[in-house]
């Protein structure tokens, strides 16, 4: 924008620094005069090193600012994106979060996510049910005709929509942040958008009222963090994917600014690109340009950008430490309502929480309102009664960090300074048996469940429940340390398997590529090798020759993707024929099957059933 040398610089960069931040948050700016002094100081402090020679320099900034309105000029100034100004990108990292606002947003841990919009009249999806092409994509919808879909709006109505008895519900269920479904792949918009009419704010609208503002007004009052969901893709706009997919761009990054702008603080953005790509959306410009109106807020992943957080959906992420993760999932099956949904029980949901932030993410827990406003009298009861375990648990919860012990389907950890809170999730175990530390446990209590004992050894940590009083949800077990539970480093348990290193073969191979996936990969007692199959597999097995028979009476079983094997069998070759000697549906991490002791050579892990390809870290056979 300008050619600036020598001393004129820094003023030069004061001046569109300032003016550039001034921009960006101009609505906020002429409704409140602590957002103008915010950006102000923003403009000094990118240039305090100038600043005292610059203040006749400031002066005429602020008063061209300041008379932007009186000389009419504010539509142009907020629809139209300002030119990109080298001198802000080269002093603000646009791509992340400060490290700061990035360390608060994990010690929230559980938030509420809310779809909602017309759809909820037909009680289907939202978006993916709309019908017609869905331009980027192969696929087409067939659910709800376009011509139907596309005027839902017209017939939405929530007259019982209470934004604070929303934010009430969640802060009942111990929710610290709530995001909400801006506009989904559906294109319409739950805000009073200048840009479209296709939204609630329409004059073809029975309701009219902008759901976003009073909702994120609900959430400032009641002390709930907010942020937005926004959907980059749009079936609707008749620019979106055409050779007209710039003017869609525009019309993106305008609506983001709405956003960003008339709606109070925003803590989180959760894009939803469906795998599209930076260029796609472009993402390096619009990034940076949230960040500069909204500094503070956290962006996923799913803007072609790696950006802040990983979003795995409608599964529990992996462990992961060295970078912040957040799990989305729905509290039914669909997001949108459903009539008759099936809803998750109680301990699903609270295993599910412990899970998550044992494996250091956070939780964004779905539910989808009815077509009246409210959200279903069911789902609101299972939130309070996550609510009421977080009021009784919250410390081993709130705050914490995930591990140091691995999670798996049946445990979790987290700690907070030199205290470590073990749950224990599967109330049948009589023994636990973790991996050693390099620590002392100078202390334990029980804080839910079962008496236990806890015996440290330098191969292993062993804790044994007693059989009366266990919980059948969560029975956790508070460590004190003699060191920070973040400085704990992890032995491994001896290997007891009497199938590392044997000769293994199996039905399939992912693409026969046997050097990186092949049986032996589940039997060499690596937790990051696998065996794996090709993507559609349904059925497989693994089989193991111990080289002569041995008695066996236990194995262990670790699924790298869980929950894909629904059916199961383990089955030993005897008398020249393969005999089932046990069965089961899920594996999960770290499952252990007890069976009848049997003498056999050869042992087959069957696979029966399963949603998509069968993975296993390790296939371990054990004496009885």
């Amino acid at each position: 924008m300008f050619h600036a040398a020598g001393s004129q610089r820094g003023s030069l960069t004061f001046f569109t620094t300032t003016l550039a931040i001034m921009h960006d948050r101009i609505d906020m700016i002429l409704s409140n005069p602590d957002a103008l002094i915010a950006a102000i100081r923003a403009g000094f402090a990118k240039e305090k090193s100038v600043m005292s020679r610059n203040l006749s320099l400031f002066a005429a900034t602020f008063l061209a600012v300041s008379i932007v309105p009186i000389v009419g000029s504010l539509n142009s100034s907020i629809l139209a994106a300002p030119a990109p100004d080298k001198s802000v990108e080269q002093k603000v990292d646009g791509m992340n979060a400060p490290a700061a606002a990035i360390a608060k947003w994990r010690q929230l841990k559980f938030g509420l996510f809310i779809h909602w919009g017309p759809v909820s009249l037909k009680g289907t999806e939202i978006g993916w049910s709309r019908g017609g092409e869905r331009r980027g994509r192969k696929d087409r919808g067939h659910q709800v005709p376009v011509e139907v879909y596309d005027n839902l709006y017209k017939e939405f109505n929530p007259v019982k929509f209470g934004p604070d008895e929303w934010v009430a519900i969640a802060k009942a269920a111990g929710m610290k942040y709530l995001v909400f479904t801006t506009k989904h792949h559906d294109g319409f918009v739950c805000f009073d958008s200048k840009l479209t009419d296709y939204k609630i704010t329409s004059p073809e609208s029975p309701y009219g009222k902008d759901i976003v503002k009073m909702l994120s007004d609900a959430c400032h009052r009641g002390g709930i963090e907010w942020g937005v969901y926004y959907s980059p893709p749009d079936w609707h706009h008749p620019d979106y994917r055409t050779e007209n997919h710039g003017k869609y761009i525009k019309y993106m990054h305008e609506q983001l600014r709405e956003l960003l702008s008339n709606y109070g603080k925003v803590s989180m953005i959760f894009f939803d690109g469906l795998g599209g790509t930076a260029k796609d959306w472009d993402a390096k410009t619009l990034i940076p340009m949230c960040r500069r109106m909204q500094p503070d807020v956290i962006i996923n992943n799913r803007c072609g950008m790696p950006a802040d957080n990983d979003t795995p959906e409608q599964r529990i992420g992996k462990m992961q430490t060295d970078r912040p993760w957040e799990t989305c999932m729905t509290i039914c099956r669909q997001w949108a309502w459903k009539p008759g949904d099936n809803m998750k029980s109680k301990k699903e949901c609270i295993q599910t929480l412990v899970r998550v932030v044992g494996g250091d993410g956070n939780l964004l827990f779905n539910v989808g309102p009815m077509p009246d406003g409210r959200i279903e009298p069911r789902q609101v009861e299972r939130l309070k009664e996550m609510g009421q375990w977080l009021k009784q648990y919250g410390q081993t919860i709130y705050e914490t960090r995930g591990g140091p012990f691995r999670t798996t389907n049946k445990f979790a950890s987290t700690y907070r300074g030199k205290t470590v809170f073990l749950h224990i999730l599967d109330d049948s175990q009589d023994l636990v048996e973790l991996p050693p530390i390099d620590a002392k446990i100078l202390s334990h209590k029980v804080l839910a469940g079962a008496k236990a004992t806890i015996k440290q050894t330098p191969n292993s940590i062993e804790i044994e429940m007693a059989p009366n009083g266990r919980n059948p949800i969560d029975n956790i077990i508070v460590l004190e340390l003699d060191k920070p539970a973040a400085e704990v480093k992890l032995g491994k348990l001896p290997n007891d398997s009497l199938a590392v290193g044997k000769k293994a073969t199996a039905s399939n191979v992912f693409l026969g590529q046997t050097n990186h996936y092949g049986p032996d990969k589940a039997l060499d007692d690596d937790s990051d090798t696998r065996w794996a199959t090709d993507a559609g597999t349904k059925s497989a097995w693994l089989e193991v020759d111990l080289g002569q028979p041995q008695t066996i009476g236990r194995a262990r079983i670790d699924e790298a993707y869980e929950f894909r094997v629904r059916k199961y069998e383990i089955q030993a070759e005897m008398d020249g024929s393969w005999k089932t000697v046990a069965t089961g549906t899920t594996i999960g991490s770290g499952c252990t099957v007890k069976f009848k002791p049997v003498k056999a050579r050869k042992i087959r892990l069957n696979i029966l059933e399963a949603t998509e390809g069968p993975t296993i870290y390790e296939f371990a056979l054990l004496a009885p």
